[in-house]
């Protein structure tokens, strides 16, 4: 359960904490709707968690997201899904979360042009080899770097509350007057794409030692361990800069510890930033590799990726082929010069398209397998499962609207798979 646990805070609490609150105080404008959408960002989760529970608990499986897909819509779907997570959503994830600690570390020590890139590279390669090397080292590594990362956001966190400015730092940081009326929905887009990650949790279910029913105990601590840390490092920051200051603010964790330790608060900031993004990489590259084993399980022209090392407890063939595409993609946003905000625009859809379609396979498999032992049920079915479903309805809606050219390639590569399920067919 602890290994669980790991991975998904490991998944969920990266460097978005440090990207998004700017935006959410730019759409809230005060203190009390700033902590409320946070909050509700907290609940919403917990829902989709819930939803995840009875699925993970009832169907566990190591393909996760995959297996549910297909016993509700069919082997077609889930194939689509599995296309589209080894093309976009996983590799693409893992992808931009590299380009994060590329930037960062760049910013320490840069290597030309495509340093970025270099970086990202190289952090994929590292952890892929790691993760190969069997599940005891890889969730060992997890450890490792979650227990570095909580170091640092603690040290954020006490610094924010216990450590006074000085009215010369604060001077030298811009404010701008908020947003009178506030954008509660786009607030709620930023704020629940910070929460995203948790349902990585359905691709261990079928590992879990202590059995699959405990993978309900596994999502809900998560989720409100979560939700503490980002409520208690976002108090940090209005307690610091005010919300004024918080909206103005590209870099929140980098003013804040600028406005109580100068530079040297800036070079720290740098390096946490960069661990929290590397704990994300490794743990989105131990569960990706899951659905690529499952897709080759199911499909006898990707059976090299369905063999499994019983010697080191991992799918090495689906590590490899992910690394591979994860590596493609990072080429391709060296070259668009665009890094980070390209791998966003790319995954965003997809990923919400699908989240949308887990939400209405729990109706589809209540109706379909009736009979199937359910160890959990979801509380106030159907109304916890409307909400989940129609909060992934208004984020893909979102992610369509508010994105650019990227948005289309990534929805281009989904009808791609389309296409290749029916000539392999």
């Amino acid at each position: 359960m602890l290994d669980a646990i790991v991975i998904i805070v490991g998944i969920v609490v990266g460097a978005g904490i440090f990207r998004t609150p700017p935006l959410v105080a730019a759409n809230t404008g005060s203190w009390g709707l700033f902590l409320s959408v946070w909050l509700l960002g907290g609940l919403v989760s917990l829902i989709g968690a819930l939803c995840y529970a009875e699925l993970s608990t009832s169907f566990p499986n190591t393909g996760g997201d995959y297996h549910f897909l297909r016993r509700a819509f069919g082997k077609r779907f889930s194939f689509l899904f599995a296309w589209a997570r080894i093309s976009v959503i996983q590799t693409g994830s893992i992808a931009l979360l590299a380009y994060i600690v590329g930037d960062y570390i760049s910013q320490l020590y840069r290597l030309g042009t495509y340093s970025s890139a270099i970086y990202a590279a190289l952090v994929v390669f590292m952890l892929t080899a790691i993760n190969i090397s069997g599940v005891k080292f890889g969730t060992g590594t997890q450890k490792l770097l979650l227990a570095i990362q909580f170091s640092g956001l603690l040290m954020v966190i006490i610094a924010g509350f216990l450590f006074s400015p000085s009215s010369a730092s604060l001077a030298d940081i811009p404010s701008v007057t908020t947003n009178t009326t506030p954008a509660m929905g786009l607030a709620m887009v930023f704020v629940l794409l910070t929460f995203g990650g948790w349902n990585e949790a359905g691709y261990i279910s079928a590992e879990l030692r202590a059995g699959s029913r405990k993978m309900v105990n596994v999502l809900v601590i998560s989720i409100l361990f979560i939700t503490a840390i980002y409520l208690l490092i976002n108090l940090a920051f209005l307690y610091v800069l005010g919300i004024e200051r918080m909206a103005a603010s590209e870099a929140v964790g980098v003013d804040l510890m600028r406005a109580i330790m100068g530079e040297p608060g800036v070079f720290l900031i740098g390096v946490l930033v960069a661990m929290m993004a590397l704990t994300s990489v490794n743990a989105t590259i131990f569960t990706g590799a899951r659905t690529n084993y499952a897709l080759g399980r199911d499909f006898k022209i990707f059976a090299p990726l369905g063999k499994w090392n019983t010697n080191t407890s991992s799918p090495v063939n689906a590590f490899l082929v992910q690394g591979l595409i994860a590596l493609a993609l990072i080429g391709l946003g060296a070259f668009t010069r665009g890094g980070f905000e390209s791998m966003v625009e790319f995954t965003a859809p997809v990923f919400w398209f699908f989240f949308l379609a887990i939400g209405i396979a729990l109706f589809v498999l209540r109706i379909k397998e009736p009979n199937v032992p359910r160890p959990f049920k979801v509380p106030l079915y159907p109304l916890t499962p409307i909400i989940f479903s129609g909060s992934c309805a208004y984020l893909l809606y979102s992610s369509l609207t508010y994105t650019g050219m990227g948005a289309m390639v990534g929805v281009g590569v989904l009808l791609l798979g389309t296409l290749f399920f029916t000539v392999i067919r």
